[in-house]
Formats: C-alpha cells, sequence, structure tokens
C-alpha cells in the first residue's frame, strides 16, 4: 500500500491531531467539500484516518467501524498512529 502522502494528504492529516468534525476540515482545508471527502476516504483506506461518532450513553467519540461515504458530515474523523508517523515522516 502506499505510504506517500500528497499535499491534499497532509493538510488534512495536519487537522487531525485530535478528533474533528468534517466542517472543521473544510474550514481549514482550502479545497471543495467533495474534494476534502475523497482525500478523507483515501486516508480511511491507507488506515491514516479513522471516523468517529458520538456515543451519547459514553459521552466520548467511539471508533465507527462502518461509515456512510455518501455522508462524510456526519461522522468526525482522527488520524491513527499510522497516519501520524506518515505526517510526521513527510
Amino acid at each position: 500500500m502506499n505510504t506517500e502522502l500528497d499535499a491534499l494528504e497532509y493538510e488534512i492529516l495536519n487537522c487531525l491531531y485530535f478528533v474533528e468534525p468534517f466542517d472543521k476540515i473544510l474550514e481549514e482545508v482550502a479545497e471543495s467539500p467533495a474534494v476534502i471527502a475523497d482525500g478523507l476516504k483515501t486516508l480511511i483506506h491507507k488506515k491514516f484516518v479513522v471516523a468517529m461518532k458520538w456515543d451519547e450513553a459514553l459521552q466520548e467519540y467511539t471508533r465507527s467501524f462502518m461509515y456512510d461515504s455518501d455522508n462524510m458530515k456526519a461522522y468526525s474523523y482522527m488520524a491513527t498512529k499510522d497516519g501520524l508517523t506518515a505526517h510526521n515522516s513527510r
């Protein structure tokens, strides 16, 4: 699997040291929502990012092992250890 990051993937990972909603990524990355969504999907496929959902019962974010790729705004995102390693080694 390709562990190289393009400029967009690097910018997205730069926002995800902590759990962030899709809208926050839109504020920080100067691309269209569709381009950012595609970048996130690529990062998830590379296992560099995980989708997170707010769990009301636990009052915290939990990893969402399934996500709706047509509704990226419904989730928040966080970089994985591998994602942070790739980001920091660039």
